[in-house]
Protein backbone atom coordinates (compact mmCIF):
# COMPACT_ATOMS: atom_id res chain seq x y z
CA UNK A 1 0.00 0.00 0.00
CA UNK A 2 2.87 2.32 0.70
CA UNK A 3 4.08 1.64 -2.35
CA UNK A 4 1.31 2.14 -4.14
CA UNK A 5 0.77 5.68 -2.43
CA UNK A 6 4.40 6.50 -3.56
CA UNK A 7 3.54 5.73 -7.21
CA UNK A 8 0.24 8.03 -6.95
CA UNK A 9 1.79 11.16 -5.04
CA UNK A 10 4.27 10.90 -7.55
CA UNK A 11 2.39 10.92 -10.31
CA UNK A 12 -0.60 13.59 -9.51
CA UNK A 13 2.52 15.93 -8.17
CA UNK A 14 3.73 15.90 -11.28
CA UNK A 15 0.44 16.50 -12.68
CA UNK A 16 -0.89 19.33 -10.29
CA UNK A 17 2.38 21.99 -9.14
CA UNK A 18 0.26 23.01 -5.63
CA UNK A 19 1.00 19.49 -4.59
CA UNK A 20 3.70 19.50 -1.86
CA UNK A 21 5.08 16.14 0.33
CA UNK A 22 6.14 16.06 3.63
CA UNK A 23 8.12 13.49 5.32
CA UNK A 24 8.35 12.72 8.79
CA UNK A 25 11.78 11.37 9.05
CA UNK A 26 10.73 8.38 6.66
CA UNK A 27 10.35 7.07 3.24
CA UNK A 28 13.27 8.97 1.90
CA UNK A 29 14.01 5.83 -0.89
CA UNK A 30 10.74 5.67 -0.94
CA UNK A 31 10.02 8.99 -2.79
CA UNK A 32 13.37 8.92 -4.65
CA UNK A 33 11.27 8.83 -7.57
CA UNK A 34 8.70 12.02 -6.47
CA UNK A 35 12.07 14.08 -5.74
CA UNK A 36 13.80 13.47 -9.23
CA UNK A 37 10.05 14.87 -10.65
CA UNK A 38 9.30 17.25 -8.13
CA UNK A 39 12.54 18.68 -6.43
CA UNK A 40 11.48 21.45 -4.56
CA UNK A 41 7.91 20.24 -3.45
CA UNK A 42 9.63 17.88 -0.94
CA UNK A 43 10.44 18.54 2.70
CA UNK A 44 11.79 16.06 5.28
CA UNK A 45 10.59 18.00 8.37
CA UNK A 46 12.62 15.25 10.95
CA UNK A 47 10.98 13.61 13.99
CA UNK A 48 8.57 16.51 14.63
CA UNK A 49 5.05 15.35 13.59
CA UNK A 50 3.33 18.10 15.39
CA UNK A 51 5.73 20.76 13.48
CA UNK A 52 5.21 19.27 9.98
CA UNK A 53 1.63 19.25 10.46
CA UNK A 54 2.03 23.10 11.58
CA UNK A 55 3.86 23.50 8.20
CA UNK A 56 1.35 21.79 6.29
CA UNK A 57 -1.67 24.08 7.50
CA UNK A 58 0.44 27.48 6.46
CA UNK A 59 1.39 25.63 3.22
CA UNK A 60 -2.13 25.39 2.28
CA UNK A 61 -3.32 28.71 3.74
CA UNK A 62 -1.23 29.70 0.61
CA UNK A 63 -3.09 27.43 -2.18
CA UNK A 64 -0.74 24.71 -2.08
CA UNK A 65 -2.35 21.08 -1.33
CA UNK A 66 0.22 20.08 1.14
CA UNK A 67 0.32 15.89 2.01
CA UNK A 68 2.21 14.98 5.00
CA UNK A 69 3.39 11.36 5.66
CA UNK A 70 4.77 9.09 8.24
CA UNK A 71 3.83 6.35 9.95
CA UNK A 72 0.44 6.80 11.78
CA UNK A 73 0.70 6.55 15.32
CA UNK A 74 3.70 8.93 15.27
CA UNK A 75 1.16 11.15 13.09
CA UNK A 76 -1.96 11.25 14.96
CA UNK A 77 -1.25 10.78 18.73
CA UNK A 78 1.80 13.17 18.49
CA UNK A 79 -0.02 15.69 15.69
CA UNK A 80 -3.20 15.33 17.41
CA UNK A 81 -3.92 19.58 18.73
CA UNK A 82 -2.31 20.21 15.53
CA UNK A 83 -4.67 18.19 13.32
CA UNK A 84 -7.56 20.17 15.65
CA UNK A 85 -6.45 23.50 15.67
CA UNK A 86 -4.31 23.79 12.71
CA UNK A 87 -5.83 21.96 10.29
CA UNK A 88 -9.80 21.45 10.90
CA UNK A 89 -10.12 24.72 13.17
CA UNK A 90 -8.84 26.72 10.05
CA UNK A 91 -10.39 23.71 7.44
CA UNK A 92 -7.29 23.86 4.95
CA UNK A 93 -7.37 20.97 2.61
CA UNK A 94 -4.20 19.44 3.99
CA UNK A 95 -3.72 15.57 3.27
CA UNK A 96 -2.66 13.40 6.36
CA UNK A 97 -1.01 9.74 5.53
CA UNK A 98 -0.64 7.21 8.21
CA UNK A 99 1.28 4.29 7.45
CA UNK A 100 1.55 0.86 9.06
CA UNK A 101 -1.91 2.00 10.06
CA UNK A 102 -3.54 -0.75 13.16
CA UNK A 103 -1.31 -3.56 13.73
CA UNK A 104 0.73 -3.53 10.54
CA UNK A 105 3.94 -2.65 13.06
CA UNK A 106 3.02 -5.61 15.70
CA UNK A 107 6.34 -6.52 15.68
CA UNK A 108 7.48 -3.19 17.34
CA UNK A 109 5.27 -3.03 20.04
CA UNK A 110 2.68 -1.13 21.45
CA UNK A 111 4.15 2.39 20.50
CA UNK A 112 4.15 1.71 17.16
CA UNK A 113 0.51 0.24 16.88
CA UNK A 114 -2.29 2.62 15.84
CA UNK A 115 -5.73 0.97 17.05
CA UNK A 116 -7.54 4.11 18.38
CA UNK A 117 -6.92 7.02 16.04
CA UNK A 118 -9.80 6.23 14.15
CA UNK A 119 -12.35 7.16 17.41
CA UNK A 120 -9.73 10.47 17.96
CA UNK A 121 -10.43 11.61 14.75
CA UNK A 122 -13.40 11.47 13.43
CA UNK A 123 -14.64 13.84 16.40
CA UNK A 124 -12.83 16.53 14.64
CA UNK A 125 -15.19 18.84 12.71
CA UNK A 126 -15.17 18.51 8.82
CA UNK A 127 -11.85 15.95 8.53
CA UNK A 128 -12.64 13.06 6.50
CA UNK A 129 -11.29 9.59 8.11
CA UNK A 130 -10.58 7.07 5.48
CA UNK A 131 -8.94 3.58 5.47
CA UNK A 132 -8.92 2.22 2.18
CA UNK A 133 -8.58 -1.42 1.85
CA UNK A 134 -5.75 -2.71 -0.77
CA UNK A 135 -3.17 -0.70 -3.41
CA UNK A 136 -6.20 0.23 -5.45
CA UNK A 137 -8.19 2.13 -3.18
CA UNK A 138 -5.19 3.93 -1.83
CA UNK A 139 -4.91 5.37 -5.28
CA UNK A 140 -8.57 6.36 -5.53
CA UNK A 141 -8.98 7.85 -1.69
CA UNK A 142 -5.77 9.88 -2.50
CA UNK A 143 -6.98 11.29 -5.67
CA UNK A 144 -10.47 12.02 -3.70
CA UNK A 145 -9.01 13.23 -0.59
CA UNK A 146 -6.92 16.08 -3.14
CA UNK A 147 -10.08 16.67 -4.66
CA UNK A 148 -11.54 17.55 -1.31
CA UNK A 149 -12.58 21.17 0.29
CA UNK A 150 -11.70 19.16 3.53
CA UNK A 151 -8.66 18.14 5.79
CA UNK A 152 -8.22 14.48 5.43
CA UNK A 153 -6.46 11.65 7.28
CA UNK A 154 -5.72 8.64 5.03
CA UNK A 155 -4.69 5.20 7.44
CA UNK A 156 -2.68 2.49 4.81
CA UNK A 157 -0.95 -0.83 5.60
CA UNK A 158 2.85 -1.14 4.99
CA UNK A 159 3.62 -3.46 2.34
CA UNK A 160 2.86 -6.65 0.79
CA UNK A 161 -1.67 -6.38 1.31
CA UNK A 162 -3.23 -8.89 -0.93
CA UNK A 163 -5.02 -6.62 -3.27
CA UNK A 164 -8.84 -7.11 -3.94
CA UNK A 165 -9.78 -5.01 -6.81
CA UNK A 166 -8.48 -5.57 -10.39
CA UNK A 167 -7.72 -1.74 -11.22
CA UNK A 168 -8.92 1.51 -9.11
CA UNK A 169 -12.47 1.65 -8.15
CA UNK A 170 -14.78 4.86 -8.72
CA UNK A 171 -14.19 6.21 -5.19
CA UNK A 172 -16.08 8.96 -3.89
CA UNK A 173 -15.64 9.84 -0.30
CA UNK A 174 -18.73 8.89 1.98
CA UNK A 175 -19.76 5.81 -0.45
CA UNK A 176 -18.77 2.38 0.15
CA UNK A 177 -18.29 -0.22 -2.35
CA UNK A 178 -20.14 -3.06 -2.51
CA UNK A 179 -17.38 -6.03 -2.89
CA UNK A 180 -19.33 -8.98 -2.78
CA UNK A 181 -23.99 -9.37 -2.82
CA UNK A 182 -25.10 -11.30 -0.70
CA UNK A 183 -28.74 -11.51 1.43
CA UNK A 184 -28.21 -12.97 4.89
CA UNK A 185 -25.55 -11.17 6.86
CA UNK A 186 -24.06 -7.67 6.03
CA UNK A 187 -19.90 -7.80 6.54
CA UNK A 188 -19.18 -3.73 6.79
CA UNK A 189 -14.94 -3.62 6.85
CA UNK A 190 -12.68 -1.21 6.57
CA UNK A 191 -9.12 -1.35 6.04
CA UNK A 192 -6.43 -3.70 5.19
CA UNK A 193 -8.46 -6.35 6.57
CA UNK A 194 -10.83 -6.94 3.89
CA UNK A 195 -9.28 -9.99 2.36
CA UNK A 196 -9.57 -11.70 5.75
CA UNK A 197 -13.39 -10.76 5.52
CA UNK A 198 -13.83 -11.99 2.24
CA UNK A 199 -12.37 -15.29 3.52
CA UNK A 200 -14.67 -15.27 6.59
CA UNK A 201 -17.65 -14.65 3.60
CA UNK A 202 -16.08 -17.69 1.90
CA UNK A 203 -16.40 -19.83 5.10
CA UNK A 204 -20.31 -18.68 5.57
CA UNK A 205 -20.90 -19.53 2.51
CA UNK A 206 -19.57 -23.19 3.56
CA UNK A 207 -22.21 -22.71 6.00
CA UNK A 208 -25.14 -22.42 4.10
CA UNK A 209 -25.38 -18.06 4.91
CA UNK A 210 -24.89 -15.74 2.63
CA UNK A 211 -23.05 -12.71 3.19
CA UNK A 212 -22.48 -9.71 1.54
CA UNK A 213 -19.33 -7.71 2.07
CA UNK A 214 -18.69 -4.00 1.43
CA UNK A 215 -15.38 -2.02 1.43
CA UNK A 216 -16.24 1.11 4.28
CA UNK A 217 -12.93 3.01 3.09
CA UNK A 218 -14.48 6.37 4.79
CA UNK A 219 -15.61 5.90 8.50
CA UNK A 220 -16.23 9.96 7.82
CA UNK A 221 -18.29 10.81 6.25
CA UNK A 222 -20.46 7.45 7.10
CA UNK A 223 -22.18 5.79 4.02
CA UNK A 224 -25.53 5.86 5.56
CA UNK A 225 -27.27 4.81 2.72
CA UNK A 226 -25.69 1.50 2.75
CA UNK A 227 -26.15 1.11 6.64
CA UNK A 228 -30.66 1.79 5.53
CA UNK A 229 -30.20 -0.48 3.18
CA UNK A 230 -28.41 -3.52 5.31
CA UNK A 231 -30.08 -3.42 8.38
CA UNK A 232 -33.89 -3.86 6.64
CA UNK A 233 -32.35 -6.62 4.01
CA UNK A 234 -29.76 -8.55 6.52
CA UNK A 235 -30.42 -10.68 9.37
CA UNK A 236 -26.97 -9.47 11.08
CA UNK A 237 -24.63 -6.53 9.88
CA UNK A 238 -21.00 -6.96 11.01
CA UNK A 239 -18.49 -4.34 11.35
CA UNK A 240 -14.67 -5.59 11.06
CA UNK A 241 -11.85 -3.44 11.38
CA UNK A 242 -8.18 -3.49 12.72
CA UNK A 243 -9.01 -1.24 15.03
CA UNK A 244 -10.51 -1.13 18.44
CA UNK A 245 -14.18 -1.78 18.69
CA UNK A 246 -14.90 2.00 20.59
CA UNK A 247 -15.05 4.56 18.53
CA UNK A 248 -13.95 3.09 15.18
CA UNK A 249 -16.48 2.13 12.01
CA UNK A 250 -17.99 -0.01 14.55
CA UNK A 251 -18.83 2.57 17.37
CA UNK A 252 -19.81 5.09 14.05
CA UNK A 253 -22.41 2.10 12.80
CA UNK A 254 -23.83 1.88 16.33
CA UNK A 255 -24.33 5.58 17.37
CA UNK A 256 -26.22 5.92 13.76
CA UNK A 257 -28.26 2.70 14.44
CA UNK A 258 -29.14 4.36 17.79
CA UNK A 259 -31.18 6.62 16.01
CA UNK A 260 -33.29 3.83 13.84
CA UNK A 261 -33.81 1.77 16.84
CA UNK A 262 -37.00 0.11 14.39
CA UNK A 263 -34.55 -1.19 11.95
CA UNK A 264 -34.46 -5.15 12.45
CA UNK A 265 -31.00 -6.56 11.67
CA UNK A 266 -28.99 -6.56 14.82
CA UNK A 267 -25.45 -5.44 14.97
CA UNK A 268 -22.35 -7.13 15.80
CA UNK A 269 -18.98 -5.37 16.33
CA UNK A 270 -15.58 -7.20 15.62
CA UNK A 271 -12.36 -5.16 15.82
CA UNK A 272 -9.64 -5.12 18.58
CA UNK A 273 -10.42 -5.19 22.69
CA UNK A 274 -9.92 -2.41 24.81
CA UNK A 275 -6.56 -2.82 26.05
CA UNK A 276 -2.86 -3.22 24.91
CA UNK A 277 -1.11 -5.43 23.34
CA UNK A 278 1.57 -6.44 25.81
CA UNK A 279 3.43 -8.78 23.40
CA UNK A 280 5.56 -8.26 19.96
CA UNK A 281 4.44 -10.36 17.36
CA UNK A 282 3.64 -10.75 14.09
CA UNK A 283 0.60 -8.94 12.77
CA UNK A 284 -0.96 -12.23 11.98
CA UNK A 285 -0.57 -13.22 15.20
CA UNK A 286 -1.81 -9.86 16.82
CA UNK A 287 -4.63 -10.25 14.76
CA UNK A 288 -5.58 -13.61 15.80
CA UNK A 289 -4.76 -12.58 19.28
CA UNK A 290 -7.70 -10.08 18.72
CA UNK A 291 -9.69 -12.70 17.22
CA UNK A 292 -9.46 -11.07 13.87
CA UNK A 293 -9.18 -14.69 12.03
CA UNK A 294 -11.69 -15.48 9.43
CA UNK A 295 -12.19 -18.91 11.37
CA UNK A 296 -12.69 -17.08 14.36
CA UNK A 297 -14.82 -14.44 13.35
CA UNK A 298 -17.06 -17.28 12.25
CA UNK A 299 -18.16 -18.36 15.58
CA UNK A 300 -18.66 -15.25 16.87
CA UNK A 301 -21.36 -14.90 14.20
CA UNK A 302 -22.79 -18.58 14.46
CA UNK A 303 -22.76 -17.89 18.23
CA UNK A 304 -24.76 -14.51 17.09
CA UNK A 305 -26.84 -16.00 15.36
CA UNK A 306 -27.70 -19.17 17.60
Amino acid sequence: MRNAFAEEITALAQADERIVLLSGDIGNRLFDRYKEACPDRFYNCGVAEANMIGMAAGLAMTGLRPVCYTIAPFLTYRGMEQIRVDLCYHHVPVVLVGTGSGLAYASLGATHHSCEEVGMLRLLPGLNVIAPADAWEVQGTLRAALQSPHPSYIRIGKKGEPTVHQATPDIKLGQALKIRPGSDIALLSTGAILPEVLALADLLQGEGLSAAVYSFHTVKPLDTAVLHEVFQSARLVVTIEEHSILGGLGGSVAEWKSDYPKLPASLLRLGTADEFLHVTCEQEDARFHFGLDAKVMLGRIKSRLG
